[in-house]
């Protein structure tokens, strides 16, 4: 087999051409959201360019119209043990074009094609060395025969045309949103598979000979509660194609760890290392740059939700740098290369105190991991080894082989697989419902939650602000920057101010206004985010939608028509009566820095 001609286009110029591309052909270019999603409590992190996007794929206006193109930070957990091999990555990006009910099948599949294969705007691939899945069709929707034949007009023979069941080319981010059929698009590796069956097709994706790497969703169906429940009121596209996996394809390599994005960093850890293990080395490259993501969008290290994931990420990393034994400073070598490949891309990874927040968390681990060696010599239950001291069951595994004894993985597996069904029920219950499901109880708590933050700002200072943020039906969660407990004082004065708010009956009112303008306003940001030239802005308070805005207007001083003034996509009520009487439940620590406020609404 020959070798995949090396084309050495960098991941930052396969970026560049994918925003010129779709930007010349009428689409807005929009920033990446943070990885903590905004309002949508269904998960933990983006793990999909379409998350942030899911109220306008479900019809509400989005300010910068109805094409837009990004690269979305993306954070995928599930497969950890996966991470190493060519295609795992916990975070990617992941680029994307969109049609918010505008263009669909005809236009999403021909420029996909175009940029694909087109030498002068797009990455100039051989269009011989591609194939084409479909969707077979189903109970819930008809064979794909309208993407076959453009495929085939395009120039696609139709024996490389497969159709394929819903597991693979249907698409939906779980069991409630925006979904449908999927066309994928495939690229031979080697450059002379040539023609294949339907089953050796198959084969030739399990074997990794023919990659994956574009997907061309057409979202008109939505799903309710794991159901497809009907079509949307409009059309949508929804591309998406991974960074990594295409700066491997145009760079001839195998896998991303390979490519610029994240070679370096492997040979820096190789040189380092006194007892060096590829697999190790991935794994410590894929899971710092993630903790670097996360961090810089205001994560931080803990025992639950986001945080233990990145506490997990972080620990993960450590065990195998231990393995390979290579110098105390090259995790903040590590640390500060990746500062150098994103800080012009996501600016707020450009901080010193990403890097504080990371090596503190390694040096917290590694007093754990000493403390889980004076344990295991008191041949402790590895369970306990790992659910009370955080110790890793592989360096449980190795420690036990270098004593001449071995570990009782059945009975290890089963507690954790008992332990980790108790947290997935508790953890599905925490997130239950949520935002995006637009239940008029969640919108009420949504609109109090902007009326929270201007109280507490009042209350403690203009220097709080939100940190994350969870809404189910039942009540509403904001973390917030402090760093102290709040009195009982202090508590009952924010009450007060909501309910005051609450009672004057204020409007909420949507405006889209340039950004430079709304940041002029004093308008509440999302931590670590990057806002478009037009931005979607709520005010709350005495003013109505044509009402001037007072000028200076800054949130919280008494007099203004406004109390509330923050960045938002919605959805909201019209006005505060409709909320009911605002309660503070608990207040507690969230992370170091940052405490978490629960509250409910009668």
């Amino acid at each position: 087999m020959k070798k995949m001609e090396k084309t050495n286009m960098q991941s930052q110029e396969i970026r560049t051409r994918f925003i010129e591309f779709f930007k010349k052909r009428g689409h807005a270019v929009i920033p990446s959201a943070s990885l903590v999603p905004e309002n949508d409590p269904s998960v933990l992190f983006n793990t999909a360019g379409m998350q942030p996007l899911v109220p306008y794929l479900l019809g509400e206006h989005h300010p910068m119209g109805k094409r837009l193109v990004d690269v979305q930070k993306c954070v995928r957990t599930g497969d950890l043990d996966d991470i190493g091999d060519n295609r795992h990555f916990s975070f990617f990006e992941m680029m994307g074009n969109w049609s918010l009910g505008d263009y669909f099948k005809n236009e999403a599949i021909n420029w996909s094609y175009e940029f694909l294969t087109s030498k002068d705007e797009g990455l100039g691939l051989d269009s011989k060395r591609l194939y084409i899945t479909i969707f077979q069709g189903d109970e819930n929707a008809p064979f794909d025969q309208e993407s076959k034949d453009i495929w085939m007009k395009a120039g696609i023979p139709e024996n490389r045309i497969y159709a394929l069941p819903a597991e693979d080319n249907w698409w939906s981010p779980g069991d409630n949103g925006p979904c449908g059929p999927c066309s994928e698009m495939f690229y031979d590796m080697s450059g002379d598979i040539g023609e294949l069956t339907h089953e050796e097709f198959l084969n030739a994706v399990k074997k990794e000979d023919v990659i994956e790497i574009w997907n061309d969703v057409f979202m008109e169906y939505e799903k309710k509660d794991g159901k497809v429940i009907g079509k949307l009121s409009q059309k949508n596209v929804d591309t998406g194609a991974g960074l990594e996996r295409i700066t491997a394809v145009m760079q001839g390599k195998k896998t991303a760890y390979d490519t610029d994005m994240l070679a370096d960093v492997i040979e820096k850890i190789k040189l380092q290392s006194k007892n060096y293990n590829e697999n190790y080395a991935r794994v410590i490259t894929d899971h710092l740059r993630t903790a670097l993501l996360l961090v810089s969008d205001g994560v931080m290290p803990s025992n639950k939700d986001r945080g233990y994931i990145l506490r997990r990420l972080i620990r993960r990393a450590i065990v195998r740098s231990l393995k390979l034994q290579f110098s105390a400073t090259l995790t903040e070598e590590i640390l500060k290369l990746f500062i150098e490949k994103y800080k012009v891309i996501y600016p707020q990874v450009n901080s010193q105190k990403n890097i504080e927040i990371i090596i503190s968390e390694i040096h917290k681990f590694r007093n754990t991991v000493e403390d889980g060696m004076k344990e295991f010599k008191k041949e402790i239950d590895p369970f306990v080894l790992a659910t009370t001291y955080g110790f890793p069951i592989e360096l449980t595994q190795e420690l036990a082989k270098e004593r001449g004894t071995t570990v009782d993985l059945e009975d290890y597996e089963k507690k954790m697989a008992e332990h980790q069904k108790l947290s997935q029920t508790a953890s599905a219950g925490m997130f239950k419902g949520g935002l995006a499901n637009h239940n008029p109880q969640t919108i009420r708590l949504h609109t109090a939650h902007h009326l929270l933050l201007s109280a507490l700002q009042e209350v403690l200072g203009k220097s709080v602000k939100q940190r994350g943020s969870n809404i189910t039906e039942e009540r509403l969660r904001m973390d917030f920057s402090f760093d102290r407990k709040m009195t009982d004082e202090e508590k009952k004065k924010v009450e007060d101010i909501v309910n005051v708010n609450i009672a004057k009956g204020l409007n909420v009112v949507r405006r889209e206004m340039p950004f430079v303008e709304a940041e002029k306003l004093g308008a509440e940001m999302e931590f670590g985010a990057k806002y478009p030239e037009i931005v979607s802005v709520y005010f709350i308070g005495s003013g109505n939608q044509e009402e001037p805005l007072p000028s200076p207007l800054l949130v919280n001083e008494r007099g203004n028509s406004w109390v509330s003034i923050e960045f938002c996509g919605g959805p909201h009520i019209t006005n505060t009566s409709e909320i009911g009487h605002f309660k503070i439940q608990k207040e507690e620590a969230s992370s170091q820095g940052v405490r978490r406020i629960k509250a409910i609404i009668n």
